[in-house]
């Protein structure tokens, strides 16, 4: 009995996977997807009825299927040559030389609206030795479990290094959650001027946007930085497939972090509007105040609406923010 209940299992899983890829990532268009994803339903179907009959030729058979499906989804080749969205059509690379970091194509849009906006890419030099700060960013658009979390880094001369890890989206293309789960979606690593990735959020969108000042010495940012520029480097050589659990904004961020100090896996860097709270509890977060307080005097978003959009939105925004680092 408790083989039959584990095969049902398998049967019901799978076949709810495969419907799904299938639905997202068939060619030919929604109506073919829809009938082979409608075909593999019916398929799954039969196997149930094998299983219960004991005729183990109909659960072999979709076993076959399901496995000739896990083989065509593990040899989907990500790409960085499709048409792409005007604001996800670069990815940043950088490169090293001392202190001097050379990081190409920074975006630097100017947003009038989320669908209006003057493009402008350029290429920016920063001295790792006037390295000074790193934030954490969170934007909230749909409630306390998710947000879209970036990683900034601040500099002596007054400027901003703000990096994000976004799907790459093509002409046309909506984003969807779901479809994430199925290689739907390139990775792509924007790296931006905050007047650009920040009031796009504060403003263009309305976002409940919050900029939390990390607790960490120069020392200690410094390798923060270049793993997400090496992480950044290696997915413009190598297109990497998004993925709404284990590739994402914020799996990155820990998958960088990880790389650079042994940081403790937690529910929270899946469930990413938690991600303030598990980086407060590491203690790399101003704890003077109550997560609570922290996290209301961190908002940036009506101080973004009324700062304008000048050359010194990023220090602007940030003016009077909770630092644990004073």
């Amino acid at each position: 009995m408790a083989a039959l209940a584990a095969g049902w299992a398998i049967v019901l899983a799978g076949g709810a996977w495969g419907a799904l890829f299938l639905w997202f990532r068939a060619p030919g268009g929604p109506a073919v997807a829809g009938i082979l994803a409608a075909l593999f339903c019916a398929a799954s179907l039969a196997a149930l009825a094998g299983l219960a009959n004991r005729a183990p030729a109909l659960p072999a058979a979709w076993a076959a299927l399901l496995a000739g499906l896990v083989l065509w989804f593990g040899q989907l080749p990500a790409r960085g040559d499709r048409d792409w969205d005007v604001d996800v059509s670069r990815t940043m690379t950088a490169a090293l030389a001392g202190d001097r970091l050379e990081v190409r194509d920074v975006r630097v849009f100017d947003w009038r609206t989320e669908t209006e906006f003057t493009a402008r890419w350029e290429d920016r030099t920063f001295d790792l030795a006037d390295l000074r700060s790193a934030d954490l960013i969170a934007s909230y658009w749909t409630g306390p479990l998710i947000a879209h979390t970036l990683l900034s880094f601040g500099f002596a001369d007054g400027r901003f290094l703000t990096l994000s890890f976004e799907i790459r989206r093509e002409k046309g293309e909506v984003y969807s959650n779901l479809a994430g789960f199925f290689r739907q979606y390139e990775l792509v690593v924007i790296a931006a001027d905050d007047r650009d990735i920040v009031r796009l959020r504060t403003t263009a969108r309305g976002e409940d946007t919050r900029i939390y000042r990390i607790r960490a010495e120069p020392a200690e940012i410094r390798p923060l930085l270049l793993e997400a520029v090496r992480r950044a480097n290696a997915i413009a050589a190598a297109p990497a497939w998004y993925n709404s659990l284990l590739a994402n904004c914020t799996t990155e961020l820990f998958r960088i972090a990880r790389a650079v100090a042994p940081v403790p896996f937690d529910w929270r860097i899946v469930a990413s509007g938690y991600l303030p709270d598990y980086v407060y509890d590491l203690g790399r977060l101003d704890t003077r105040l109550s997560f609570a307080d922290l996290t209301e005097r961190s908002r940036v978003g009506a101080r973004g609406r009324e700062v304008g959009d000048g050359p010194e939105f990023g220090r602007l925004v940030r003016d009077g923010l909770p630092d644990p680092n004073r």
